[in-house]
């Protein structure tokens, strides 16, 4: 007798199509949209950007062709408050008090905050250390502002008590043309060079330990290795801090506000006071509106040359 005949069962073949295929999760969920789950995380920022950034500086703009007050809607008069504004030897003088306040805040600060995130990178990386440096920034400004204030006064101040003491002149800090602005930008240099120092300390992390180690074996001296490894090293990171540090300066209102009120004799009447006292005091929104945008121009130009003269998208790491 033969065999039966043994029966094949077809074996499945993969399909030879060319057409695109569509790739589907394990489990045969649809793809997640990551569009939409960034616009869920990134909605509000910008709802938030819209509403209390981008609307006012459109309106500011437009007041700034405007004679717009605090009382109705004000009529388009051109670049009527610019050529007002470059005519204004208080605005120019507002400029000159604010240049002065900026190159005092920014060396001393720089200096300082470098000089306090090198030592604590070298030293000691100690979180309770960068908690005692941060304090003073976290004290609102006018405290700051009212405590030295009332610490530098002529007649009971405890620094003209002690300087009394030691057999010196009582100064009027304050009260002096001359002392006025310097004394300004040391009291924000307190309270913002921890701050400051901290985001230099984090570039310093950045910076490999084996290029320090090399440098020792090389028998570099700190100072040598400062010159030649940290600086070039911090130069993104610099040109961060400068910005932010730069644009925080011409920004400063709060402190003058509470202690000199602009004087004496308009020594300490800051770019940001002045636009203040012309909105709110005289109530001229159209001419504060251009100074403001004038402002911003300014910083803008100013943030963009420190960008590019320090190469801040380059870095020697790479």
């Amino acid at each position: 007798m033969s065999a039966p005949a043994m029966t094949r069962r077809p074996v499945p073949t993969r399909s030879t199509a060319t057409g695109p295929s569509r790739t589907t999760s394990p489990r045969g969920k649809r793809p997640r949209n990551d569009f939409r789950v960034a616009l869920v995380f990134i909605g509000p920022a910008a709802l938030g950007f819209i509403v209390f950034f981008l609307v006012p500086t459109l309106r500011g703009i437009w007041f700034s062709f405007t004679d717009q007050n605090l009382i109705g809607a004000g009529e388009f008069i051109g670049l009527e408050n610019y050529t007002r504004m470059f005519a204004d030897p208080l605005f120019w003088n507002s400029l000159l008090v604010t240049l002065e306040y900026v190159f005092i805040n920014i060396a001393v600060q720089t200096v300082l905050a470098v000089g306090i995130a090198v030592l604590m990178h070298r030293l000691t990386q100690s979180v309770v250390i960068r908690g005692i440096v941060l304090l003073p920034y976290l004290v609102a400004n006018v405290v700051v502002a009212l405590v030295w204030f009332w610490m530098f006064d002529y007649s009971t101040g405890v620094v003209n008590v002690i300087i009394d003491t030691i057999g010196l002149d009582r100064m009027a800090f304050f009260g002096n043309e001359a002392t006025a602005i310097p004394t300004i930008a040391l009291i924000n240099v307190w309270r913002h060079v921890g701050y400051t120092a901290l985001l230099i300390f984090a570039g310093l992390q950045t910076i490999p330990k084996e290029l320090y180690e090399a440098g020792a074996i090389d028998g570099a001296s700190e100072a040598r290795m400062f010159r030649s490894i940290t600086l070039p090293l911090l130069r993104p990171v610099m040109a961060l801090v400068l910005v932010i540090t730069v644009v925080g300066s011409f920004q400063i209102f709060d402190t003058v506000a509470v202690t000199t009120e602009g004087g004496p004799v308009d020594a300490t009447r800051v770019i940001y006071y002045y636009i203040y006292q012309q909105a709110f005091q005289r109530f001229d929104l159209g001419y504060a509106s251009a100074l403001s945008v004038f402002l911003l121009v300014v910083l803008a130009v100013v943030a963009f040359i420190q960008l590019r003269l320090l190469r801040s998208n380059r870095s020697d790491l790479a």
